[in-house]
């Protein structure tokens, strides 16, 4: 019998411009030392649950390698350019004390409002994320599997797997190294819920 697949999706810990309230998107930031005390302490509390990894899979970006890194404690790492974070086109780098109008309304109703021109609709971040699950599912990988990864791609993840969610993932709160964890069963993959220790 395979042993059973449990996935734990991570959103990586503080950068810099996580902290200056800055949108940072697909720029290649690294995590700042409170980042890297977040990733050590998910790292602690997984293992102090008996949470170890079979495979290891990261987003591309220095922030998702570091934490996996720091989380796991292992270098051997793969990465997939799926599980990268939205891209905000023109909007790369905004200052979020003071956005544009367009950005302002988008956040506000993101659930509802269409993507402004030049960012990455979010139906096509759910694709990507939906792509590289029904692709790990089929590999039939048995063990506990870390996915690393960024707040709006995390959230493209549980809505693919949260049939009729209806977007309601797009307005939580996902903090720096937040964890959810979903079971790979006979049917395809389990509601994920946020992990507690």
């Amino acid at each position: 019998m395979m042993e059973q697949t449990v996935i734990y999706l991570i959103r990586h810990g503080q950068t810099d411009r996580n902290r200056a309230n800055v949108l940072q998107g697909r720029s290649d930031v690294p995590l700042n030392d409170q980042g890297r005390q977040q990733a050590a302490a998910a790292g602690q509390k997984l293992r102090e649950a008996g949470v170890s990894f079979s495979r290891i899979y990261t987003s591309p970006l220095i922030r998702a390698v570091e934490t996996a890194q720091i989380v796991t404690g292992k270098c051997r790492l793969e990465t997939d350019p799926r599980l990268i974070e939205m891209d905000y086109g023109p909007y790369e780098g905004t200052d979020l004390h003071h956005p544009p109008e367009e950005l302002t309304a988008f956040f506000r109703d993101i659930t509802h409002m269409p993507a402004p021109a030049g960012m990455e609709p979010l139906d096509h971040v759910v694709e990507r994320m939906g792509s590289f699950l029904e692709e790990l599912r089929r590999a039939g990988i048995g063990g506990n599997i870390l996915i690393s990864t960024h707040a709006i791609a995390m959230k493209g993840a549980l809505e693919y797997l949260t049939p009729g969610s209806n977007g309601s993932f797009w307005g939580t709160y996902i903090g720096n190294c937040a964890v959810y964890a979903a079971y790979l069963t006979d049917r395809g993959y389990s509601v994920p819920t946020a992990w507690e220790p």
